[in-house]
C-alpha cells in the first residue's frame, strides 16, 4: 500500500487536490480558480468538460510537488460543491452546462411547489430537507418545462463530485448524503419513490445514478484517467460525501462526547448540529434546512445554510476599495482585511441590524425567499463606515444563531471553519451572539482532508470514522475561547429585533422583486 492520500475538493471557487500522509499531515497542495458564469434569470451555470480539465490539473501539479505521487498514492478520494443538476448521456457526454446551486431560475417553482402543503410536507418529511431552488429537484422540473428535448437526451442526473467520479473511474454513481436530501428517505439512507413522485418526477427515476457508500466501497482509476491524470490506473478511487460534510467530518464536527455544533463561514455559511441517529433529527416546522448522512455510522449533520456569508465582506470591503479606486488609491484586498479590526474597534456593538442577504440568489436558511435581499436597518448620520462594517460581521452571527434555533438548542461549543475562521473579529462577535465557546482547527483543507478520512476507512487504515477523527481531527482543534459576557448580554437584547426585522421585510421583498420585474 501507497504511503499518500489525496482529497479532490471541487468547490465553487476554486478546484483543490491535497495530498496527505496516511495519519491526516497535509504533505502538499496544489488549486487552480474554477469557472462558471451568470446567465439570464440568476442562473449559474458550469463547463463539465473544463470542471473535469480543471481537476486533472490539478492532480498533474500535485506530482510535481510530491516525489513519485502516482506509486505513492494508496487512494484518491473526490468531494466537491453540492446541489445543482450536471447531465450526461448514455455516452458519458455531458448535456450542457450543469446548473450550480447559485442558480435560483427555479425559485418560482419552488414557491408553486411549496404552496401545496402535501408536496411540502410529505417530501420533507422523507428527505429531512427543505425544498429550494439550489436543489436537484426543482431544476430537473424546470429543465423539463422550458427544455424537454435536453432531458430525453439526458441518461444520468449528476452532481458536481459525481461527474468527477464518473470521469475517474467511469462508474456512474451518487453518494448517500446527497441522494438523500435530494430524493431520499434519510431514515432508510435510500431513494424515496414517494419523495420523487410527490414532485412530479416519476419519469427521471431513470436517471438517479446507484447509491455509492464511499466508506465501504472503492472503484478502481480508469486508464484514460490515469493518463490524464498522471496516476496510476487501478488506484483505488473513493466517492466522497458532499463537500459539507467532507468538511464538517475535517473540523470535527464528529464528536459523540461533545456534541459540538460546526460552523463553515466561507462564500456561503454552513451551520450544524450532530444528530446520533435518524431519531434524534429536529424537523422543524418551517420545513427548511437539511438533514444529511454522516459516513460510516447511522449519525447526520443537521444543517441550516445561508446562501451568502463572507460574499458579504467581500461587499463592504470592495463598496470601500472602489471608493479609493475612484480618487486614484489602489488597495489590495489583503489591505483592506488588515483594517477590519480598527473598523470593528472604531464601532459601538449592535448600533445597526444588517440582514445579511447579499446573494441574487435569495436566502434559505433558516427559511426559504428568493427574494430576500440584504440591507442596514437604523442608520443616522452619526454612523460611518466602521459601523458599516461592523454590522455586517453581527448580520452573519445572528444570521447563524439564526439557523441554529431552527435545529434546537444552541451547542455550547462550536466549531469553526471555513476563510473567515482566521478572523479574530468574527469569532468574538460570533462566540458572543451565539453565547458558546469557539473553537477552530489548524487543518487547512477541512474539505479535502473530510474526503480523504472516508478514503482511509474505505481502504481499511481504521476501523471506524471515529477512530480517523482520533488521530486527524482531534490533535489539531484550537483551545475553546469563551464567549465575552458583556458582549453576549448586548446581542441577546438585539438578536430578537433582528428575527422581527426579516421577518418584517418579507413583503418589502417581495414588492421589489415585482418593480425588478417590470424594469
Amino acid at each position: 500500500m501507497g504511503d499518500v492520500l489525496i482529497g479532490i475538493d471541487a468547490g465553487t471557487s476554486v478546484i483543490k487536490s491535497i495530498a496527505f500522509d496516511l495519519a491526516g499531515r497535509q504533505l502538499a497542495a496544489a488549486s487552480l480558480p474554477n469557472h462558471y458564469e451568470t446567465v439570464a434569470g440568476s442562473g449559474a451555470e458550469q463547463d463539465l468538460a473544463r470542471t473535469w480539465k480543471d481537476t486533472a490539473a490539478t492532480l498533474r501539479l500535485l506530482a510535481e510537488q510530491v516525489p513519485d505521487l502516482a506509486a505513492r498514492t494508496a487512494a484518491v478520494a473526490v468531494t466537491g460543491q453540492g446541489d445543482g443538476t450536471w447531465l450526461i448521456d448514455s455516452g458519458g457526454e455531458p448535456v450542457g452546462k450543469g446548473w450550480l446551486w447559485l442558480d435560483a431560475r427555479a425559485a418560482s417553482l419552488v414557491e408553486e411547489l411549496r404552496a401545496r402543503e402535501d408536496v411540502d410536507r410529505v417530501r420533507f418529511g422523507q428527505t429531512g430537507s427543505g425544498l429550494a431552488a439550489c436543489q436537484q429537484g426543482p431544476q430537473l422540473g424546470l429543465i423539463g418545462r422550458t427544455e424537454p428535448e435536453r432531458l430525453e437526451r439526458a441518461a444520468t442526473a449528476f452532481h458536481c463530485k459525481d461527474w468527477l467520479y464518473f470521469r475517474l473511474t467511469g462508474i456512474r454513481a451518487t453518494d448517500p448524503s446527497e441522494a438523500c436530501f435530494t430524493f431520499g428517505d434519510f431514515r432508510k439512507r435510500a431513494y424515496s419513490d414517494e419523495a420523487i413522485d410527490i414532485l412530479g418526477l416519476s419519469r427521471l427515476k431513470r436517471m438517479l445514478p446507484p447509491i455509492v457508500d464511499g466508506a465501504t466501497a472503492t472503484h478502481e482509476l480508469s486508464s484514460a484517467a490515469a493518463a490524464e491524470t498522471g496516476l496510476k490506473a487501478g488506484t483505488p478511487v473513493v466517492l466522497g460525501y458532499v463537500d459539507v460534510v467532507c468538511t464538517a467530518l475535517g473540523a470535527g464536527l464528529v464528536d459523540a462526547a461533545s456534541r459540538p455544533g460546526c460552523s463553515i463561514v466561507g462564500s456561503t455559511g454552513m451551520h450544524m448540529r450532530l444528530a446520533k441517529d435518524h431519531a434524534d433529527v429536529v424537523l422543524n416546522d418551517d420545513r427548511t434546512g437539511y438533514t444529511m448522512c454522516l459516513p460510516g455510522s447511522g449519525a447526520y449533520a443537521q444543517m441550516q445554510s445561508n446562501m451568502a456569508a463572507t460574499l458579504n465582506i467581500d461587499w463592504v470591503l470592495g463598496l470601500a476599495a472602489g471608493v479609493l479606486a475612484s480618487e486614484g488609491i489602489v488597495r489590495k484586498p489583503g489591505d483592506m482585511i488588515a483594517q477590519i479590526d480598527r473598523w470593528i474597534a472604531s464601532s459601538a456593538p449592535a448600533s445597526l441590524l444588517y440582514q445579511p442577504y447579499v446573494s441574487e440568489a435569495g436566502e434559505r436558511g433558516p427559511f426559504i425567499d428568493a427574494n430576500a435581499r440584504a440591507g442596514f436597518i437604523g442608520l443616522s448620520s452619526r454612523h460611518g463606515f466602521g459601523d458599516l462594517v461592523r454590522s455586517v460581521f453581527e448580520g452573519l452571527a445572528f444570521a447563524g444563531r439564526d439557523c441554529y434555533a431552527a435545529m434546537g438548542p444552541i451547542p455550547a461549543e462550536v466549531r469553526l471553519s471555513g476563510g473567515a475562521a482566521r478572523s479574530t473579529a468574527l469569532r468574538r462577535i460570533l462566540g458572543a451572539v451565539l453565547g458558546a465557546g469557539i473553537r477552530t482547527s489548524r487543518r487547512e483543507e477541512a474539505g479535502a482532508a473530510g474526503a480523504a478520512m472516508i478514503a482511509a476507512v474505505s481502504i481499511g487504515l481504521y476501523g471506524s470514522v471515529e477512530d480517523c477523527v482520533a488521530e486527524w481531527v482531534t490533535p489539531l482543534l484550537g483551545e475553546v475561547e469563551a464567549p465575552d459576557e458583556e458582549l453576549a448580554a448586548i446581542y441577546r437584547a438585539t438578536y430578537p429585533a433582528y428575527v422581527e426585522a426579516r421577518q418584517a421585510l418579507v413583503p418589502v421583498w417581495r414588492s421589489m422583486a415585482a418593480a425588478r420585474g417590470l424594469s
